[in-house]
C-alpha cells in the first residue's frame, strides 16, 4: 500500500505531503490545479522520463519520494531476490533530480531506474489516458489475457520466450552461413593463409616488450661502450682519477688520525668510499668484457621485431588478441571445412529447438483459449456493471502463421455495444468513454487475481455522466474494497464514494504560484462535492443535494461492501 507521497521543487510544486489511505481515496481540484502534477510526480517517483525544465524555477533540484507498506509475503521475497532489504516493512523509492542528473535510491541504496520500474511493477498500477488507448492495439490483448492467466502458466510463458530466442538465434545462424562452394573454398583458402601467418610467427606474451629494450641496446651499442669507457677512465685509469684521489685521501686521513678521534671516523668513511668506487670499476669493467656486440645481433632483433609487429597490426594489439583471434580462425576454419555435416547440425538443431517451440506454444495457447473463455465472462459481466446493459464482448484466440516470443496466438477483443450490431474490434467499435469503461472493467477483473495492492486512475471518468458515472463509482468502490485504490476525478459522483477525499489547490500571490493538497473532514468534503455539483454559485440546495449524495454513498457501501 503507498503510504506517503512526498513532492518538493516540481513544476508548481513547492513541497507537498500526502498521507494516503486504505480503499478509495479520491483527489478533486479545479482544472489547473495541479491534479496531473500530483500523479505525474508518482510516475517520475517510479522511473518515468523527466524533463529538466520540471525543476521548480530558482531551485537546484525536484525531490520525489514514495513511501510503502509491503505486507503480502511473495511480493516481500520478490523484492528480497532484486536485493532490496527491509528494516521493518516500509519500503522508500526516492528520485532526486538535478539539471545534469538523476538519482535513484530505494531505502537508501542506490539504484537504476531499470530496477525502480522492475519494482514498481509489484507494487503499483497506473491507469492514464495513454493505458486507456493501448487498449486499441491487440498487443495489449495479449497481454492483458496472459496477466490474467499468469498462475495457470506457471513460468511457461518465460520457457516458451526462451525457447522462441534460442530458435531465432539458429535459424539467423543459418541464413547468415548460406554459402556458395566457390566461395566457401576461397574463404578456406583466406583463413588458412591468415592461421599458417599467425602460427608461423609463434609469438610469445611479453616478446615485443623484451624485443624493443633489447632493439634499443643493440642500436645504441656504440654510444653506451664509449660511454662507460670514459666512466671506467675517470674512475680508476686516468691520471688523477677518481680512485687515485680517494687513496691520496686516505692515506693523509692514516697519518692525521692518530691526533683526533674525529679524523679516525673520516678515515672509516672514506675507506668505505674506497671499497664502492673499486667495486663499482670492477663491475664496469666486467660488463665491458661481456659487451660485444655484433652487426648481426642487432639485424636479427629487427627483423624479429618487424614481423611481431606486423602481425599484431594486422591479427591484433596485443599477443592475447592475436592468438584468440587464432583460435576463431580455427573453429571457423572447420566448420567450413566440415560445411555439410555443419549444416545437417544445425539444421537439426532447429528441428529439435522448433518442436520444443511448438510444443510450449499449444500449451500456452491452451492455458490461454481457456482463460480467455473465463475472463471473457468476467469482463462481460462487469460491463454490464458499468452500464453497457446490452453488451456483447468476444476474445478472439486466433492463430499466427509464424512464431513469436509470445507463441503463435494473435489475441483480439471483439465488442459490440448495442443490440443488432455485429462484434468488431474495440478500436473500431467503442467510443472515447467507453474505452475508458472498458478498461475499468478489465482492470476491475485483473484486480480480483493480482497481487499488486495499490490502483492509480487518473481520468479515467472522461466523457461519462448521469447514470454510467454512479455505476463507474460504484465499481471503483468496490475495487477498492480489496485494493488501495488512489483516484483523479472531476465527477460528483466518483467523489461522494471516497473513502478518504484530498482537494489540490492552487495557490496565487503576485509573484508565485504553487499547489497545496490536503485531506478533507466529512464537513470539507461535502463542500468540495457541493462545488463540483454546483460550479460558481453554491446555494444551499446545492449544498444539501452534496449531503444527500455523500448519504446515499455511505448507506450504498453498508449494503454492498460492508
Amino acid at each position: 500500500m503507498l503510504l506517503n507521497l512526498h513532492v518538493k521543487n516540481l513544476a508548481i510544486i513547492d513541497e507537498v505531503e500526502v498521507d494516503f489511505a486504505d480503499h478509495l481515496n479520491v483527489l478533486t481540484g479545479e482544472t489547473g490545479a495541479g491534479k496531473s502534477i500530483i500523479i505525474g510526480s508518482v510516475n517520475i517517483a517510479l522511473g518515468g522520463k523527466t524533463a529538466k525544465d520540471m525543476i521548480r524555477k530558482e531551485a537546484e533540484f525536484a525531490l520525489v519520494e514514495l513511501t510503502f507498506l509491503i505486507e503480502d509475503a511473495k511480493v516481500k521475497a520478490d523484492l528480497e531476490e532484486m536485493g532490496i532489504s527491509f528494516e521493518d516493512d516500509t519500503l522508500l523509492i526516492s528520485r532526486k533530480i538535478t539539471r545534469t542528473r538523476t538519482m535513484n535510491r530505494v531505502n537508501g541504496e542506490s539504484v537504476t531506474g531499470a530496477m525502480i520500474k522492475k519494482i514498481a511493477d509489484l507494487l503499483i498500477d497506473i491507469h492514464g489516458q495513454n493505458d486507456q488507448q493501448s487498449l486499441l492495439h491487440k498487443e495489449k490483448h495479449l497481454e492483458i489475457v496472459d496477466r490474467y492467466a499468469k498462475e495457470k502458466m506457471a513460468g511457461k510463458e518465460v520457457l516458451l520466450a526462451e525457447a522462441y530466442q534460442s530458435y531465432k538465434k539458429l535459424k539467423e545462424e543459418l541464413r547468415e552461413n548460406q554459402i556458395p562452394e566457390e566461395e566457401r573454398l576461397r574463404e578456406i583458402s583466406f583463413l588458412e593463409y591468415e592461421l599458417e601467418e599467425i602460427e608461423n610467427a609463434k609469438l610469445s606474451p611479453g616478446e615485443e616488450e623484451g624485443l624493443a629494450i633489447k632493439y634499443r641496446k643493440l642500436s645504441n651499442a656504440t654510444e653506451i661502450a664509449q660511454g662507460l669507457s670514459g666512466i671506467y677512465g675517470m674512475i680508476s685509469q686516468e691520471s688523477g682519477s677518481v680512485s687515485d684521489k680517494v687513496s691520496e685521501g686516505i692515506r693523509i686521513l692514516s697519518r692525521i688520525s692518530e691526533y683526533d678521534e674525529k679524523v679516525s671516523e673520516f678515515w672509516n668513511q672514506l675507506s668505505d668510499i674506497d671499497a664502492l668506487i673499486s667495486d663499482f670499476s670492477r663491475d664496469i669493467s666486467d660488463y665491458m668484457e661481456e659487451f660485444d656486440i655484433g652487426l648481426e645481433d642487432l639485424e636479427e632483433v629487427e627483423k624479429r621485431l618487424d614481423v611481431v609487429r606486423s602481425i599484431k597490426a594486422k591479427y591484433g594489439a596485443t599477443t592475447k588478441e592475436v592468438l584468440a583471434y587464432a583460435d576463431k580462425i580455427r573453429r571457423k576454419l572447420t566448420k567450413y571445412q566440415e560445411y555439410e555435416s555443419y549444416q545437417d547440425s544445425l539444421r537439426q538443431k532447429i528441428e529439435k529447438e522448433e518442436k520444443k517451440l511448438k510444443k510450449l506454444s499449444k500449451e500456452v495457447s491452451a492455458i490461454r483459449i481457456k482463460c480467455a473463455k473465463i475472463l471473457e465472462k468476467e469482463i462481460t459481466q462487469a460491463l454490464v456493471d458499468l452500464n453497457f446493459l446490452q453488451v456483447k464482448f468476444e476474445i478472439a484466440v486466433r492463430c499466427r502463421e509464424e512464431y513469436t516470443a509470445k507463441g503463435m496466438d494473435d489475441i483480439e477483443f471483439m465488442i459490440s455495444t448495442n443490440p443488432g450490431e455485429e462484434l468488431r474490434p474495440i478500436g473500431s467499435a467503442a467510443s472515447g468513454g467507453e474505452i475508458s469503461r472498458i478498461m475499468l472493467a478489465v482492470k476491475a477483473v485483473l484486480a480480483k487475481h493480482d497481487e499488486i495492492e495499490t490502483m492509480i486512475f487518473d481520468e479515467i471518468d472522461v466523457g461519462i455522466s448521469g447514470r454510467t458515472a454512479q455505476m463507474v463509482a460504484e465499481k471503483m468502490s468496490l475495487i477498492g474494497k480489496g485494493h488501495q485504490v488512489i483516484c483523479i476525478s472531476h465527477l460528483a459522483q466518483i467523489a461522494a464514494m471516497a473513502d478518504t477525499q484530498f482537494l489540490i489547490e492552487k495557490e496565487n500571490d503576485r509573484n508565485h504560484t504553487k499547489t497545496q493538497i490536503r485531506q478533507l473532514n466529512e464537513e470539507e468534503s461535502v463542500q468540495e462535492l457541493a462545488r463540483i455539483l454546483g460550479g460558481a454559485q453554491i446555494t444551499e440546495a446545492v449544498t444539501g443535494s452534496a449531503r444527500e449524495m455523500r448519504e446515499l454513498a455511505a448507506e450504498w457501501k453498508r449494503d454492498n461492501i460492508g
